[in-house]
């Protein structure tokens, strides 16, 4: 198939492209960022089956032109995750790039016959919901707080909206916790995930240093690729919204002890009484952990890595990269 990825040059983007152009199909990837350096050689070995369009999603004139050259799926991750400070000083940025870009591209994608889109949303739709209850499935009430969760959960109900009305396939799914190859800092990523920044410090030659251990369902970019793969290739699914998690919980302390047991030398701690943590959880407490019945049941599909597997395969891929990571 041929496939559009907005946002394809995240890090989400950039795992979703791996996994598709491993399973032999075409990939565009549409981003305002160019492709790393890194994962261009990475990415060599596929010749031109994967090309890269630097432009803006919010530029609908570029937007109709791609999707006019003909897709058979198209996958909407552009998205500004954004933190306090940017949602108070640029608000209409946040929106403009994570809500109001869409609409065009699916009326586009409706013009041009694209079979099938899946719209990245997130656990952060859960919002106050994912702390009153014991497991979060797709069916749980939301409660979204953040800009960048309240614009996920929009961009999911008028996809669900719009399906309906034109009879389209067009199929949302909430992201647990993700963390992964590619993963660094732009501007457009404001809260990395602590698997990130335990990286970094390691990099750094300095301890990661937690102020709690940081439980949650979080889950390796990897695994959010395959997931996403089998939902563009299924025959035809038979839900239009999918929770993407892992499942299981495990704490980012845990994840950063079994980095540290790859690399001698490498500490990551709690702190210490008084001491300020260089680990940022993004989060006041733990909230509960994502439900993958419907994806489980319908497809039996899992995810791949725990705890100890993604830290040894996260490990792996960073000593392939080193400073380009």
């Amino acid at each position: 198939m041929r496939i559009l990825v907005f946002g394809g040059t995240g890090f989400v983007g950039l795992n979703i492209a791996a996994a598709l152009l491993a399973r032999g199909h075409a990939v565009t990837l549409f981003d305002r960022a160019g492709v790393p350096p890194e994962a261009g050689s990475d990415f060599a070995v596929f010749g031109n089956r994967l090309t890269a369009i630097q432009s803006d999603v919010t530029d609908n004139q570029a937007v109709e032109a791609v999707i006019a050259s003909g897709y058979d799926a198209i996958i909407l991750g552009a998205a500004i995750t954004a933190g306090p400070a940017r949602e108070a000083s640029d608000p209409e940025t946040i929106l403009r790039v994570n809500l109001l870009a869409q609409t065009p591209i699916l009326i586009a994608a409706r013009t041009s016959g694209v079979g099938r889109i899946i719209n990245l949303s997130s656990a952060a739709v859960y919002g106050a919901s994912a702390f009153r209850n014991a497991l979060l499935d797709e069916e749980t009430p939301c409660d979204p707080a953040s800009l960048y969760a309240i614009t996920k959960f929009a961009s999911e109900k008028i996809a669900a909206r719009l399906a309906g009305l034109w009879q389209q396939e067009i199929i949302s799914v909430r992201l647990s916790a993700v963390f992964g190859p590619w993963e660094r800092s732009n501007d457009v990523r404001d809260t990395p995930s602590p698997q990130a920044q335990i990286l970094a410090a390691m990099q750094e030659g300095r301890a990661a240093v937690l102020q709690r251990p940081g439980v949650r369902d979080w889950i390796h970019a990897v695994d959010v690729a395959e997931a996403v793969t089998l939902l563009i290739e299924a025959a035809k699914p038979k839900h239009r919204l999918y929770n993407i998690s892992t499942g299981a919980e495990w704490s980012a302390l845990q994840w950063g002890e079994e980095l540290a047991a790859l690399h001698p030398g490498f500490v990551c701690r709690l702190a210490g009484a008084g001491e300020v943590a260089t680990v940022d959880l993004h989060s006041p407490a733990d909230r509960a952990p994502l439900s993958v019945v419907r994806l489980a049941e319908e497809f039996g599909w899992r995810a791949r890595f725990g705890c100890v597997d993604s830290a040894a395969d996260l490990s792996r891929w960073w000593t392939a990269h080193g400073e380009g990571a």
